[in-house]
C-alpha cells in the first residue's frame, strides 16, 4: 500500500503550532509524518502538556513507514532564539521562513508528497523586515505559481477567494477580468485534478449588493463579472453568478454547488467559519504542490497550555493523506 510522506511546519514557535504537532504525533497515521521545527522546542511543548513523545531524526533516505502514535520525526530547523511561551520574537523570523523553504523545495522535488502549515505570525515575521503577506502568496513566489487561490472547506461546503489578503478599500480594483477569468480556472482544474470532481458545479459571487442591483450599486457585476461567467460558460465550465452574497450560501443554491466562489476575504469565509471553525482547511490552489491549513492562527495565549484544539490541524493532515494516498478521507 502507498505511503504518502508528509512535512507539517510547526508555525510561530511562540504560539501554538508546536502544541498542535505534538498532539498529532499522538495518533497513529496511515503516513510518514515529518514535522519541521525544533527538536527541542517540540520536546519542551510535550513535556509542558505532559504527553508522551519520542523524538527521532528524519533522514529521507529512511523506508516510507506510516507514524506510530507517541513517535516523531523531526526535520530539525534550529531557532535562532529561545522561545517564552506567547511571547513573539522578530529574531526567530528566519526561523519561521526557513522551515517554509524546506517543505516547499521538499514538496517540489518529490521529497514529500504534500506540506501542511502550522499558523504563523504575519506581523512578527514582516516585524523582521521580512515581505510576507501570507503562506499562500508566499509559497505561490516560492513555486513561481502565477496565481495563488485560496480555498476553504468544511465538510461539503468550500470557498474559494478571487482576492486574498488586501485591504477593503483595494478590493475592487483587484477583480480584473484577467484576475477572474484566471481563478476561475484554476478553482475548475485543481477541483478536478486534487478533488476527483468531473466538471464541478461553481457559484460566483457578486461584489456589490445585491450583485449591484442592475448597476445602481455598482457596475462591476455588469462589466466584470458577468462578461467572464458567461465567456466560461461558453467554453463548458458549468457556471452560475453573479449571484448576491447574502443569498447565495442558503441551502437550495448550495445543494447544487461545488465550490462558492467569493470576491474577498471576508465575503466568503465568515459563513464557512461558522459552520466548521476549528475543523476547517484552508487549501491552497493553482501551486504545483499540495499544500493544506488551518483555519486559525497563532492563539498565543494557549501556548504550552494544553488547552489548544488541534482539530483543523488534524483535518488538514487528513485532507493531505486522503489526496495523497487516493484513499478517501483517511485518518484517525
Amino acid at each position: 500500500m502507498y505511503l504518502p510522506r508528509i512535512i507539517v511546519t510547526s508555525g510561530e514557535p511562540a504560539g501554538i503550532g508546536p502544541d498542535t504537532c505534538v498532539m498529532l504525533a499522538q495518533s497513529d497515521w496511515p503516513a510518514q509524518l515529518v514535522v519541521a521545527g525544533d527538536p527541542g522546542l517540540l520536546a519542551s511543548a510535550a513535556a509542558a502538556m505532559r504527553l508522551p513523545l519520542e523524538i527521532t531524526e528524519y533522514d529521507s533516505s529512511d523506508a516510507t513507514a506510516a507514524h506510530v502514535a507517541g513517535t516523531l520525526r523531526v526535520l530539525g530547523v534550529p531557532l535562532a532564539q529561545p522561545v517564552a511561551p506567547g511571547r513573539l520574537d522578530p529574531r526567530n523570523a528566519p526561523y519561521v521562513i526557513k522551515m517554509l523553504d524546506r517543505a516547499c523545495d521538499g514538496c517540489t522535488n518529490g521529497e514529500f508528497a504534500a506540506m501542511v502549515t502550522a499558523p504563523v505570525q504575519k506581523s512578527v515575521i514582516m516585524d523582521a523586515g521580512i515581505p510576507f503577506t501570507g503562506h499562500t502568496e508566499y509559497l505561490a513566489a516560492r513555486t513561481r505559481a502565477a496565481l495563488p487561490v485560496m480555498m476553504l472547506l468544511s465538510g461539503d461546503l468550500r470557498v474559494a477567494l478571487v482576492t486574498t489578503h488586501l485591504p477593503l478599500a483595494d478590493v475592487a480594483r483587484a477583480i480584473t477580468p484577467e484576475r477572474l477569468r484566471s481563478t476561475l480556472r484554476i478553482v475548475h482544474t485543481d477541483l478536478e485534478r486534487h478533488f476527483g470532481i468531473a466538471s464541478p458545479r461553481i457559484l460566483v459571487l457578486g461584489l456589490n449588493p445585491h450583485a449591484g442591483e442592475s448597476g445602481h450599486l455598482g457596475r462591476e457585476e455588469i462589466e466584470v463579472i458577468e462578461p467572464v461567467v458567461r465567456e466560461l460558460q461558453r467554453e463548458g465550465m458549468r457556471l452560475q453568478g453573479p449571484v448576491p452574497a447574502d443569498t447565495a450560501f442558503a441551502p437550495r443554491f448550495l445543494a447544487g454547488t461545488d465550490v462558492v466562489v467569493a470576491m474577498y476575504h471576508d465575503q466568503g469565509l465568515p459563513v464557512l467559519k461558522h459552520v466548521g471553525f476549528g475543523n476547517a482547511v484552508n487549501v491552497t490552489l493553482g501551486l504545483p504542490i499540495l499544500r493544506t491549513s488551518v483555519d486559525h492562527g497563532t492563539a498565543l495565549p494557549l501556548a504550552r497550555t494544553g488547552a489548544a484544539d488541534a482539530g483543523s490541524l488534524r483535518a488538514a493532515l487528513n485532507l493531505a493523506v486522503a489526496l495523497t494516498s487516493g484513499a478517501g478521507h483517511a485518518g484517525p
